[in-house]
């Protein structure tokens, strides 16, 4: 099962100090480059690319050897064993799903890989912590909101819970506030046209307001 060319190593502390997560999807190849500049200019230290982006293992690749100083790069939309096994061989330092796997789970667990699976009912998040999730991803948040996370914590305080699905930055600090760990942020950021258009400083812009906005909430008494 172990056919890992890489060891992948993801940082969680380090995440928790300015824990927000670029979510890149359909990223042109021609403007990836740009993009992760201004992940890295603007702020933004972990950053994963879908692996329903054309041409993802190459991006990923290509992504996680240019910026290995700078950025921890993962694969997300993760839906198989597969997969997984491509994407960390392509060099993708942690994994991100939309729902649970077990066999994804398994070989994270296995390959002391961070693991980041999507839920919503306390049943389901409970399941996807007691599988090995490094956090679980509660998608879509915006459908049950920051309250949600309050009440879920109650009987589950142990859990590290990121908010994914419809954050931005009217409604980060919310999110933070009600008991979310992490947060994802993706087609605010990123989105279709400033990546075709390779408006690259609306995104360092973007990027910059939102993880400084996460970083006072944390910096204060």
């Amino acid at each position: 099962m172990n056919d890992l060319v890489r060891k992948p190593t993801f940082n969680l502390s380090r995440f928790k100090e300015s824990p927000v997560l670029g979510i890149i999807r359909g990223v042109p190849k021609d403007s990836i480059q740009g993009v992760l500049d201004a992940c890295v200019t603007g702020g933004l230290r972990f950053v994963e690319l879908t692996l329903n982006t054309e041409e993802a293992l190459s991006l990923i690749e290509s992504a996680s050897q240019q910026f290995s100083e700078d950025l921890c790069v993962g694969a997300g939309t993760v839906l198989s064993l597969t997969d997984v096994k491509q994407a960390v061989n392509a060099g993708a330092q942690f994994i991100v799903s939309p729902t649970l796997s077990i066999d994804v789970a398994a070989f994270c667990v296995e390959n002391d890989i961070a693991y980041f699976p999507g839920a919503l009912t306390p049943t389901e998040i409970e399941k996807a912590w007691s599988a090995g999730a490094t956090m679980v991803k509660v998608f879509p948040a915006s459908q049950m909101g920051a309250s949600y996370f309050n009440t879920v914590r109650g009987p589950f305080n142990e859990l590290l819970l990121m908010a994914v699905g419809g954050v931005d930055l009217s409604n980060v600090v919310e999110y933070l506030k009600a008991g979310a760990s992490a947060v994802a942020v993706g087609g605010s950021l990123f989105t279709v046209t400033r990546m075709r258009n390779k408006d690259f400083n609306s995104i360092k812009m973007a990027i910059t307001d939102l993880v400084s906005t996460v970083n006072f909430f944390y910096s204060k008494p």
